[in-house]
This record gives C-alpha cells, sequence and structure tokens, in this order.
C-alpha cells in the first residue's frame, strides 16, 4: 500500500454570522482531494479552520457589544457556524486551527520577530488605500473606479505608522517562480499575478496596524498588531507545530502537497507568502491552485448582496452527497461557475436519479428476481457483447486518477459516468428481460448481471470521495464487502464472487419533480429568510425614563481633530448655557472638521463626563446609521435648520 503523505489546506475562513455554499464550495473539493489521497493509501493531513483577526471583527463585535473573542467564539462554535456547517457536509478535516489559538499567537510573535531581526520589517509609515472587508491593502493604480478590485466596495484612505516587509525584495524570485515552475495554477492566474502587481512594482507590505487593537501583538513594540494577512498565511506551518509545542508534524508534512484557495485570495498566497518563506529560509509549499467562484445571478455569492444560497436547506431536501456531488460535477475547479437551482435539480436527475440510481436499482432488482439475489456460479461470458464494457471499466480508475492529480474533479466524475451511461445501454442491448425467458440463457443472464454489478462495484469506488455515505449503500446494495472497496481492487476486475449476494435496497436517489419542487424551494428558501415571529414583550420604557434625557439644540463654534487620534473629532459647542461646552465624537471618517464649523446640531447634555484620549467629554452627539447598498454602514451626524437657536429642548 502506498504509505506517500499528502498535505492539503483549504482557506482559513473570517467567521461570518451567515455561511453559504461559497464558503462549502472550496472546502468540499479539498475534502474529495483528501478522502481520495486516503483511498490511494496516503498518509494525509487536510487542515482548515478560521481567520478570526482584524478591523472587521472588532468593528462587528463593538457593534454587537461583545468582546471580539466573544465575537468569534458565539460563531465558530454556534449552531450554523463554521463547525456545523463542516459536520453537515461531512468535511473529514484532520485539523481545525483557530488564529486565537494561543500556540498559534505565540508562534507568529516569534516569526515577526524573525523577520525584523533579519532585516526584511522596518518601521515606516503608511499612506495609502485600504479595504477593510478583505484586509487589503492597494494603491491608488490598483483601485477599480476607485473601489477594492476584489470585493467592489469603498477603500478607506488610512494613515498610521507601521511596519513594512521587504516584499521588493523578493519581486524577481518570485516572478521567476511563477513564470517558470508549475506553483501556481490555473496557468491564466499566473498572467494576472506577474501583470497586474509585480511587473508594474511590487511595493513593499504594511505589516502592522496601530488603528485598532484586535491582533497578535507585536510583542517588542506596544500599540502595533500584526498584519493579519501574516497571521492567516503561517496557520499551515504554525498548525503542524512551526515555533511551537503543541504539534510535532512538520517534518512529516511540509511542505505542503497543494493549497486550495479561491481566486480573490491567490495574490496573498502566490506573492506575499512565499515571499514571507523566503525570507524566513523555509520550503515553498508545492503548489496553489487558485478556484472561481460560486456566481448567483452574474455575481458573487455575498451576504451584504442578500444573494446567498443556504446549504442547510438544500442538505436537507436533496442529502449531502447530492450537494457535494453537485458542486464537483457541474463547475470545473479552476472556473466560476453559475449556480442555479434548476441546474442543481438537473444535475440529480440526470446523473444520479437516471444514471447511477437507474443502473443500481434495475441491476439488483433484476438478480432478486431471476436468482433471488444471489447470482449462480455458471456463468457464460460473450467477448464481442461483453468486452467493450470490461474494457472500460477495468481501465476507469487510471483515466480518472490522472484528471484527480490535475485537481480536475469535474472530468474524474464525466469518466466514471461514462462507464455508467455505458452500463445502462449494456443493460438495452443484452435485454435481461428476454434471457430470464429461457433456462438454456440462465449462465449468460447470470454473467449479464455480475458485470453490471462489477462495473457499479468499480464506480462506486470512484465515487467515495465525493459521496462517501451513499456510497456505502450501494456497496451493501451489490454485495461488495469492506475489501472488496479499496483503490486496489478498482483496477482489477472479476474481484466480486460469481456467487455474489445482493440486497436490493432504498432507492438512493429519487427522481424529483422539477415544477414542483422548484416551487415548494422558492416557498421554504423565502420562508427560511424571513424573521422568526416570536412573541416577546418590546422594550419600553417609562415616560419618566425618557424625560430623563436632555436632548438640546447646540450651534457648533469650534471643530478639530484630536491628536492621535484617527477618529475623535473635539467639538466646541454653544448649548445655551452661557459658557462653551467641549464634546468627543468618533465621526472624523465621516466629517471633516471644516465642514461642521456653523451648523446646528443635537446634543445630549446630561450624560455622566468621561475622558477619551486625556481629553474629557461632557456628552453625545445624536447621530444615524445608514446602510449602504455595497453593506457597509454610513453615519450622518443629525442637523437642524441654522435658524433653530442653541439650547432649546427637544419634545
Amino acid at each position: 500500500m502506498n504509505r506517500e503523505k499528502f498535505y492539503i489546506t483549504t482557506p482559513i475562513y473570517y467567521p461570518s454570522d451567515k455561511l453559504h455554499i461559497g464558503h462549502a464550495y472550496c472546502t468540499v473539493a479539498t475534502d474529495a482531494m483528501a478522502r481520495y489521497k486516503r483511498l490511494q493509501g496516503c498518509e494525509v493531513m487536510f487542515l482548515t479552520g478560521t481567520d478570526e483577526h482584524g478591523q472587521k471583527i472588532e468593528d462587528k463585535a463593538k457593534a454587537a457589544g461583545v468582546t471580539p473573542q466573544q465575537f468569534v467564539d458565539n460563531i465558530v462554535t454556534a449552531p450554523g457556524g463554521v463547525l456545523d456547517l463542516w459536520k453537515l457536509m461531512n468535511i473529514s478535516y484532520d485539523r481545525f486551527i483557530r488564529t486565537t489559538d494561543g500556540y498559534h499567537v505565540a508562534a507568529i510573535q516569534k516569526i515577526f520577530k524573525k523577520m525584523h531581526d533579519n532585516g526584511d520589517i522596518y518601521k515606516g509609515t503608511y499612506q495609502g488605500k485600504y479595504c477593510k472587508d478583505c484586509e487589503a491593502f492597494w494603491t491608488e493604480t490598483q483601485l477599480t473606479d476607485g473601489k477594492c478590485p476584489d470585493c467592489g466596495r469603498e477603500v478607506q484612505d488610512a494613515q498610521e505608522e507601521a511596519y513594512f516587509f521587504r516584499l521588493s525584495k523578493y519581486a524577481d524570485r518570485v516572478q521567476d517562480l511563477l513564470e517558470n515552475t508549475d506553483f501556481l495554477e490555473p496557468r491564466s492566474r499566473v498572467h494576472e499575478m506577474v501583470n497586474n502587481f509585480i511587473k508594474p512594482g511590487l511595493e513593499d507590505l504594511c505589516v502592522s496596524r496601530t488603528s485598532f487593537t484586535w491582533g497578535v501583538p507585536v510583542d517588542f513594540d506596544p500599540g502595533h498588531v500584526v498584519y493579519v494577512w501574516i497571521d492567516a498565511l503561517f496557520n499551515y506551518m504554525t498548525a503542524l507545530g512551526y515555533m511551537n509545542d503543541e504539534h510535532h508534524d512538520l517534518d512529516r508534512f511540509w511542505p505542503a502537497d497543494v493549497h486550495f484557495v479561491g481566486k480573490e485570495i491567490v495574490r496573498f498566497h502566490s506573492i506575499i507568502w512565499p515571499a514571507m518563506l523566503m525570507s524566513m529560509g523555509l520550503p515553498l509549499p508545492k503548489k496553489v491552485f487558485g478556484h472561481g467562484w460560486l456566481l448567483l445571478d452574474g455575481g458573487k455569492m455575498s451576504k451584504s448582496k442578500g444573494n446567498v444560497v443556504d446549504p442547510y436547506l438544500l442538505s436537507e431536501r436533496y442529502g449531502v452527497d447530492a450537494l457535494r456531488f453537485f458542486l464537483m460535477r457541474t463547475f470545473p475547479f479552476g472556473s466560476d461557475g453559475n449556480f442555479s437551482n434548476e441546474l442543481l435539480i438537473q444535475t440529480i436527475n440526470k446523473d444520479l436519479a437516471n444514471d447511477l440510481g437507474n443502473l443500481v436499482s434495475r441491476t439488483t432488482a433484476m438478480a432478486g428476481k431471476y436468482f433471488g439475489g444471489v447470482l449462480p456460479e455458471e456463468q457464460r461470458f460473450h467477448g464481442e457483447l461483453d468486452g467493450e464494457l470490461v474494457e472500460l471499466a477495468s481501465s476507469l480508475r487510471d483515466r480518472y486518477e490522472e484528471a484527480m492529480e490535475h485537481y480536475a474533479m469535474h472530468r474524474a466524475l464525466d469518466e466514471v459516468f461514462k462507464v455508467i451511461q455505458r452500463a445502462n445501454k449494456y443493460i438495452d442491448e443484452n435485454k435481461p428481460w428476454l434471457l430470464a425467458k429461457n433456462p438454456d440463457d440462465r449462465p449468460r443472464l447470470a454473467c449479464v448481471l455480475y458485470n453490471l454489478l462489477e462495473t457499479t462495484r468499480i464506480c462506486g469506488i470512484l465515487l467515495t470521495p465525493f459521496m462517501p455515505g451513499s456510497m456505502d449503500k450501494l456497496f451493501e446494495q451489490v454485495g461488495a464487502a469492506e475489501d472488496l472497496r479499496t483503490w486496489e481492487s478498482a483496477s482489477r476486475w472479476a474481484v466480486l464472487p460469481r456467487t455474489v449476494s445482493v440486497h436490493k435496497g432504498e432507492n438512493l436517489f429519487p427522481r424529483i419533480d422539477m415544477e414542483k419542487e422548484l416551487k415548494e424551494l422558492e416557498e421554504a428558501t423565502a420562508k427560511a429568510a424571513a424573521p422568526a415571529a416570536e412573541e416577546k414583550t418590546p422594550d419600553y420604557i417609562s415616560i419618566d425614563d425618557f424625560n430623563k434625557v436632555q436632548l438640546v439644540t447646540a450651534k457648533i463654534l469650534a471643530c478639530d481633530a484630536v491628536p492621535k487620534s484617527k477618529k475623535l473629532l473635539r467639538f466646541t459647542l454653544d448649548c445655551g448655557e452661557g459658557q462653551p461646552r467641549q464634546i468627543l465624537s468618533g465621526i472624523h471618517e465621516y466629517y471633516e472638521p471644516e465642514q461642521l464649523v456653523g451648523k446646528t446640531v443635537v446634543a445630549c447634555t446630561n450624560l455622566a463626563p468621561r475622558k477619551m484620549m486625556g481629553l474629557e467629554s461632557n456628552g453625545m452627539l445624536i447621530s444615524a446609521v445608514k446602510e449602504e447598498p455595497d453593506g457597509s454602514e454610513k453615519l450622518h451626524l443629525i442637523m437642524l435648520d441654522d435658524a433653530v437657536p442653541a439650547g432649546y429642548g427637544l419634545c
């Protein structure tokens, strides 16, 4: 048996509170590849996990009124979270890492310090564009219509003290790696990386932040946290024990055989990641494979766009294996794929119900009807009638393996279904129902059924990485014991005993009524998306409670930015009290001070004073928050007609 080692990773995911089928796509592909390698006899390490640091998470936690750690804990381990989805999709990962794990945090600090000490990280000031959602820095020329080229959202002007990694130092080596090896696939990704990022001039990379705190602290310079992509990329090694004592698998599994990643993060994995490994003097992974997106209505699935597909709903209606199969069968892994419910149902009906399900059902039913479920020893082979099917099935494993080794899962499945379709045609050619009428033809009938069972066994073995649960049921029905389900036996003919015992079971993949199902699915989707209609008492306050809040009109006399703060503005206000009032407000990212002087706003004046950045704030300015079309939120300061005098109470 082949005991070769194989290390495969899928990206560690940002813990979203609404996981969709797009999140599952890459992980299902990784799982299928890991199961395929285990089937071959390889010792496999399959890593996945969650990427839990960064400004985006800190902001969302603050909005939810919890700490960042509580925020990610609630999502990763909560019902419907990452761990639940991977359990639902039957993901057979060997190790799960969270970037908040203590051993990983300590290792990242050592890694950052080592790159700093060898001269590849230096301190400076970052000034440029930053996409909070992608946690990505961009130059002005890299933007698309002034927005993030990956997600299309607005970017922010960023300026802060930061450390930089000498990415430019490794530009030539990375370009040579991409152009002159097969490190990055598909090849189209190479042209994109070289032409869009390296040839225009690879700039040094900002690798620390000071404008927020939720990240791995730079232990030798308090106030800095490590850029989230250093934190995220090195998980592939820290999870094996690099610079920590939690695990001890580094020598066994590194370098990784392949990183499966979405095309939106190919830049980080194919340019930044190898450059950092070069800086550390570490071996590079053997391959990065950048797959496409699942699209819905022509666009990438996104919670903010409201165009997500619920894997829980689909799995409940069609079964997890049917959903896994659809994802791998329908879309070439390196390209984008357009998802639709119609396409899902068509694939289930054609491939699983009509072809595979029909083959298993007809064969086992005839074995039961004509031979009581046990084939006789005497069988008559006919070279001209049987040879093509036998040759096609016997040689299937080689064609399947060639496709899988190139990460072309859809092509491997295509090879399997060519054999399945040929087997169904073989039934029609040999007409077992006519052979059954003549006692002299019973040996021939037994041979026909044996050939069908043996073909089904071989196809079942090669479908196991994609539909493990369903193939266990298939093997039970066709009489294939555990030792007849191996990789080695998939290349041999006549492995089943001649007197194989067949057990017709439930229909593995029932056919779906397209029109009826689409209607019911639309209703179920709408119901799942609707907020739960719970009976609960509104959280009312009394009129006495409301009267305690003092809201008054205020004229802005002066406004300036608070030194060393990116968000705070200091307001000097006339609230009709006879002397100015000072209030601090974190709205600098939405307004410049000169825009606000002379405006009339609304202030709450009886909040307890509090210190911010060493300055006392005596109250709060009232604002409204509006969600923008791209899913971001924008704050709007409430302003009144300038004719309203200062100091008037609101009622």
